[in-house]
């Protein structure tokens, strides 16, 4: 048979949904294992959206509207955010599970079809990011959800129909799919879109191509006609600041060690295998597509913290998907279609830990121990459901230099390359950065600010990674333009009350870049109002120029 049973198909979907979903929303909370500073950055962007603030117009981001849309939606809607973040995940996969259906029926083989549909549903419902922590995490869940995606689009756009070609409907959904990626994560739609083009005008599908591209300029001046072209300014001009952040450009690791470092040269290896082996099989479209796919993988992989290669799995399927004939043989003796498929073969070894990872994940934390966990965020019926290691939430600890002024080790200062102390207006800031319990440090200012008056209707810049302090309190509020995590410049500054500069950061680099730039500002006044060993408040005041 060409194509999998399309009733069996559709119910082993089914059964995925209702299995993992089910699990995901059954402990009536999300129970956070890791990644407490981008679960602060997730919860701020929600609120806001809650609220009624649009990405990049009313607060700075480089992720798209769509990325947290579902859950912000839910939110409104009356859920706590931990319960909108896992019914949201569900959400998404029946959204999806259609065009899911579609692509694994239309372009792959029985089994092939079975092991993407499943896991094209196990990237959208899995609660790790991938990677091998034997933990829960909702971070980078948008990356999750577009690698589904991604993959979805290059399917159809690369792999010949094996039923009744339907140009139409093929090309309506690359161009929804490209459109989600644009309005999720900008990184996919930019790396996956030249390979698409190139493979649909290379098959002879420029028909196909023209139906994508008339989908999305309709959706997006769609999107346009409500929003303004203001949203996509705007959107550009976030995303120009991460690319030149000195902090957030490179998340990870460089990309010469995603093509090279040992964790990740196998993986080079064996995509750039399939390049050669599908030239020497005459399969020269196939090579060049998969020619094109390759740095896109790269590149993404480089741009997503932790950096985890997901599409290696895919590749597998790409390359069965793509197999030459039997008793095709290259200038060695090899046969080719062997050969190729060694090379899935390797390329599901590399992906297995990840994957794994991200189907084991539903079943951990449906039978974690809820007696260890407290929320992570105090203070508000909204997080009660959003619940952190009651440890990670209260022990602080932190790092310190040994080798400061009149230590034994501040002969070797020089050689360790620290560089000059940071100097905000003459005052010399510490050296430290918190490891763990943020939300302890963060519930602690607030309270002290609150008792001293010095929250109600006020909001705050924090020399630091992020702002997240307004939402351990129901007095304070977001910075207007602000940004949830910090990428560069001083976004938000002229919307603040004051500027709190904690006594030991969580991100001591980015104190830095801050510091400078309020330097820098003269026309930005800062008064000293109060000092303890948690902060130093300064009222900002605008000066004429401002």
């Amino acid at each position: 048979m060409n194509t999998a049973h399309p009733v069996k198909l559709f119910g082993v979907l089914i059964a995925t949904l209702i299995v993992f979903g089910g699990l995901g929303v059954m402990p009536g909370a999300f129970h956070v294992g890791q990644h407490e500073g981008d679960t602060f950055h997730f919860v701020q962007i929600v609120m806001r959206m809650a609220s009624g603030e649009v990405p990049h117009i009313d607060f700075m981001t480089p992720i798209g509207a769509l990325a947290l849309a579902p859950v912000a939606w839910l939110v409104g809607q009356g859920l706590g955010v931990g319960m909108a973040f896992l019914v949201s995940q569900v959400m998404v996969a029946v959204i999806l599970m259609p065009a899911i259906w579609w692509v694994a029926y239309s372009r792959l083989s029985p089994i092939l079809a079975y092991v993407f549909g499943f896991f094209a549903l196990i990237l959208i419902l899995a609660l790790i990011h991938g990677g091998t922590d034997n933990v829960a995490s909702l971070s980078m869940h948008y990356n999750r959800w577009s690698w589904a995606v991604a993959f979805m689009a290059i399917l159809l756009a690369v792999l010949p129909s094996r039923t009744a070609e339907r140009f139409g409907l093929d090309g309506v959904l690359i161009g929804i799919l490209m459109f989600a990626l644009l309005m999720t994560k900008m990184t996919y739609f930019a790396a996956f879109l030249p390979a698409i083009v190139v493979a649909l005008v290379k098959t002879g599908r420029a028909r196909m191509l023209g139906v994508a591209l008339f989908t999305g300029l309709v959706l997006t001046g769609a999107f346009t006609l409500v929003y303004g072209v203001q949203y996509w300014l705007m959107y550009l001009v976030d995303l120009l600041a991460v690319m030149s952040s000195d902090l957030r450009a490179a998340p990870g690791d460089t990309f010469n060690d995603i093509l090279s470092a040992p964790a990740y040269l196998a993986g080079t290896l064996t995509a750039l295998a399939g390049i050669v082996l599908m030239r020497q099989a005459g399969r020269d479209t196939e090579g060049l597509v998969l020619l094109l796919l390759a740095p896109a993988f790269f590149y993404v992989t480089y741009q997503n913290f932790e950096n985890d290669p997901q599409w290696l799995g895919f590749l597998g399927i790409l390359l069965i998907a793509m197999r030459p004939d039997a008793g095709k043989f290259n200038s060695w003796g090899w046969d080719l279609r062997q050969a190729v498929t060694v090379t899935a073969g390797a390329a599901f070894a590399l992906s297995l830990a990840s994957y794994s990872n991200l189907t084991t994940s539903v079943f951990r934390h449906a039978n974690l121990d809820a007696e260890d966990y407290t929320p992570l965020i105090a203070g508000s019926d909204s997080y009660t459901d959003l619940k952190a290691f009651t440890e990670r939430v209260y022990r602080m600890d932190m790092s310190q230099p040994m080798d400061g002024d009149g230590s034994v080790y501040a002969q070797f200062r020089e050689q360790a390359n620290r560089g000059e102390p940071v100097v905000l207006r003459g005052e010399t800031l510490p050296e430290c950065e918190i490891n763990i319990g943020m939300p302890a440090w963060m519930d602690a200012m607030t309270d002290d600010l609150e008792q001293a008056g010095l929250a109600q209707d006020k909001r705050i810049y924090m020399v630091d990674l992020f702002s997240s302090i307004w939402l351990f309190s129901d007095q304070l509020k977001p910075l207007k333009r602000g940004a949830p995590w910090y990428y560069g410049g001083l976004p938000g500054i002229e919307s603040a009350d004051y500027v709190l500069v904690p006594q030991c950061p969580i991100l001591s680099a980015a104190q830095r870049p801050i510091v400078e730039a309020l330097n820098a500002r003269t026309e930005i006044g800062l008064s000293e109002i109060r000092r303890n060993d948690m902060y130093i408040l300064y009222a900002v005041e605008m000066t004429a120029g401002s």
